[in-house]
């Protein structure tokens, strides 16, 4: 077992860029296949979503445009309670087909509050689009849409998710290791 190292923090192998990359060829054909001839908006979450907006785009063939948000909830190992907008939408939305681009639906709580700042922006559709998703600790009430892979709740890093910053650049997923010293 792949074992890495970050700050104070040991990590292990959780999903290879194999993995990763037939997920995200299975998101993309569903997209593809779904808005054809929609002509949609996706929407991408910064930071931690780069990575996986970028493998994506390389396999939607359909016209589009991409816009990217910053919005903040995270601090070290713990969900923040509170969502901060550090970046904002600057494209209009009204009667465009939304698809946001999430690398992981935890709590969802930085989920609904961009939808509520949708809302307004009167679009024909919002769907989401999400790498990861963790059921266990999901504690709000909207439908993710396409859902590449279900995960435990552990704590991970990589392919654009950080501790404390670091690990973004890693080509796979790493999960946390309670125990090592």
């Amino acid at each position: 077992m792949k074992i890495i190292q970050i700050i104070d923090r040991f990590f292990e192998l959780y999903l290879s860029q194999q993995e990763l990359d037939k997920t995200i060829d299975r998101i993309a054909a569903q997209l593809n296949r779904d808005y054809e001839d929609k002509d949609p908006i996706f929407i991408a979450l910064l930071n931690g979503a780069f990575m996986f907006t970028g493998d994506l785009f390389k396999k939607v063939n359909i016209p589009c445009n991409i816009t990217f948000i910053k919005y903040y909830s995270y601090k070290g190992l713990s969900k923040a309670h509170e969502v901060k907008k550090l970046i904002g939408l600057n494209d209009s939305l009204k009667g465009r087909n939304v698809v946001i681009v999430e690398d992981i639906v935890d709590s969802g709580i930085t989920i609904a509050n961009l939808l509520e700042d949708l809302e307004p922006l009167k679009p024909e559709s919002v769907r989401i689009a999400a790498l990861m998703f963790k059921p266990a600790s999901f504690v709000k009430d909207f439908k993710i849409d396409y859902i590449g892979l279900e995960i435990s709740d552990d704590f991970v890093v990589g392919y654009g998710l950080d501790y404390h910053g670091r690990g973004r650049n890693l080509p796979e997923i790493y999960k946390l290791i309670e125990n090592k010293v």
